[in-house]
């Protein structure tokens, strides 16, 4: 048997632990680790168009998968382009090892062509990043790489100079066990002891979810029920606590609705859980908190704790509801029951005039109906910007359907590249791009990634022809919107260019049927909407502190009922409500 080289051995821990493709762009020091990934039969090499793509498309795959995955670029220039999608990766906790391959070993440091510093550059946006110098190092620190990215749910970064990764690997080299996935983490007795006798002294308890509530809904239900607390959540809460939930007060932020606002101010405990909420402007500072997270770096970076509480939503909750006693009372709980329908019903009354008849299109209608004949089990990927309002007014989440986005870090043009990411963990799931023009655009060529691969990844496409955030922003700032204007082709007929299936709409009773035929394409589809500029959103509460540093509209107007679906399932909820 012929003698493996460094690369060979790189790729084969990779598959060890569980890698099944390599997403990246080809390059010459990139060369023997992509050809031992060619000859390898349990791992593929997905070419894109850029690096930046490969960085969000393997943290899509880790979010949807939980598992471990990874992108690759080439010396200087080519992994640089990953560092924008690898932050995202690590902000949304997502487990990536990013190839950064370097020039030649013997070059470092002599400002040889294309020559930077991948080991440091890529240190803030990872828990590890380290450059291999010796062909001894490999097998030991991809190892360590892997045991961070997975352990600490985020980003490693190895650096492999081209050379050193054609070199001969070391004999006998060590065949380490590998940890693929997190334990569950318990809290300590006395912070058990004294949550719960925080939760007992409490008249008026609300819970306020975050993603870290992902596999506890049961628990935050049966949690809600024995408290009789309303239950919100944040943005990137919505998909793992929203569905099934006869508390739900809806989502505060600013891109909030609903009463989560109110049942997060007026109770007497406020409970975060799971969540690193970063508007501070939206949490209470009169009333006690108590913060329940698996990353104790984040609990109290937000707002004044009065307890903090290490460790898994679910396991916490396990411990604390036997031991708490069940509260009797369910004025607290129904009075924010009552607030949260009657606001979103006074959004529907203000805001469902002739919107199936205007034009341009609403886009609040487009996803509304995007949200009726979209798959139950569907993924959805979000661009930042107004995208994020329509989808996290919109999209209605049930326990199967995924909703991803650049919900921290807030980059643009994520929503193409993550489905990339998403479709390859599942050819047959249905994956909707959320795109807004200006991000579409700006990582179009990936667009081609998709007919390349033969990925049936739906592109909707909300093209209002301009910058619709950055101008709420220039708005909120009292400035006149300038520079936000894109001249945008006929995006269909660029996708039918491409090879693949492209429909433009520009009536609304052309919407759901556009929608449903480019669904049952086979392959990748696009379809391009034309939208109305002028919609516009704000959040249930405004203040000068909460306009600072992001865009609020100055616009009232919330179109298509501004919330969707939820209206019903908050009408249900408040029929539910026992009457004296």
């Amino acid at each position: 048997m012929a003698k493996q080289n460094v690369a060979e051995q790189f790729v084969d821990i990779l598959v060890r632990a569980g890698v099944r493709r390599l997403y990246g762009v080809v390059g010459d020091s990139l060369n023997p680790v992509v050809d031992a990934v060619r000859r390898h039969s349990h791992i593929d090499w997905v070419h894109v168009r850029h690096e930046e793509t490969a960085a969000f498309a393997a943290g899509a795959e880790a979010q949807i998968t939980g598992k471990l995955a990874a992108c690759a670029g080439s010396c200087g220039p080519g992994n640089l382009h990953l560092i924008n999608g690898l932050y995202d990766a690590h902000r949304s906790m997502a487990p990536v090892l990013a190839l950064a391959s370097h020039i030649p070993s013997s070059e470092i440091g002599l400002g040889y062509f294309q020559e930077t510093h991948p080991d440091r550059l890529f240190q803030e946006c990872s828990h590890y990043s380290e450059l291999i110098s010796s062909a001894k190092q490999m097998p030991r620190l991809l190892q360590t790489a892997i045991q961070h990215a997975v352990g600490q749910s985020g980003v490693s970064v190895v650096s492999l100079p081209g050379d050193i990764a054609a070199e001969p690997a070391p004999e006998k080299a060590l065949q380490s066990a590998l940890v693929t996935s997190r334990p569950t983490v318990r809290p300590g007795d006395a912070e058990i002891d004294a949550l719960v006798e925080m939760i007992d002294k409490a008249g008026k308890v609300t819970l306020f979810c975050g993603s870290g509530t992902a596999g506890a809904h049961a628990e935050v239900m049966e949690f809600a029920e024995k408290v009789k607390s309303p239950v919100g959540h944040a943005l990137r809460g919505k998909e793992f606590i929203q569905y099934d939930n006869k508390f739900d007060v809806g989502m505060s932020g600013l891109l909030g609705y609903g009463a989560a606002y109110e049942a997060t101010h007026e109770c007497d405990l406020l409970i975060m859980l799971g969540t690193d909420f970063p508007y501070n402007a939206f949490l209470p500072d009169d009333v006690r908190i108590a913060q329940i997270d698996v990353r104790p770096e984040v609990l109290g970076r937000r707002s004044r704790l009065d307890l903090a509480v290490w460790g898994d939503v679910r396991e916490t909750l396990r411990c604390l509801i036997p031991r708490i006693k069940e509260k009797t009372s369910r004025r607290f709980l129904d009075r924010m029951l009552k607030k949260h329908a009657d606001a979103l019903e006074g959004v529907v009354k203000a805001y469902t005039r002739k919107v199936d008849r205007h034009v341009p299109i609403h886009p609040e209608y487009v996803a509304a109906v995007l949200d009726e004949v979209a798959d139950d089990d569907a993924v959805f990927t979000v661009d930042t910007g107004m995208c994020n309002v329509w989808a996290a007014r919109y999209i209605s989440p049930n326990g199967r359907r995924r909703i991803i986005g650049s919900f921290s870090h807030g980059s643009m043009a994520n929503a193409l590249p993550m489905a990339i990411g998403a479709q390859f963990t599942d050819r047959r799931r249905q994956v909707v791009s959320m795109s807004g023009d200006g991000g579409f655009t700006m990582l179009m060529g990936d667009f081609l990634t998709l007919v390349q691969h033969d990925l049936p990844v739906k592109v909707v496409l909300f093209n209002n022809s301009a910058l619709g955030m950055i101008e709420l922003e220039m708005m909120v700032s009292g400035l006149p919107a300038y520079g936000t204007v894109n001249v945008n082709p006929d995006f269909a007929a660029v996708a039918r260019a491409c090879g693949a299936y492209g429909v433009r709409v520009e009536k609304p009773k052309q919407l759901a049927g556009a929608l449903k035929d480019a669904f049952r394409h086979k392959g990748p589809a696009l379809v391009d909407i034309v939208t109305d500029p002028n919609a516009l959103s704000i959040p249930p509460k405004i203040s000068a502190e909460m306009v600072t540093g992001f865009a609020l509209s100055a616009s009232k107007v919330v179109l298509d009922g501004g919330v969707g679906r939820m209206v019903q399932m908050a009408r249900s909820n408040l029929r539910n409500v026992p009457r004296p």
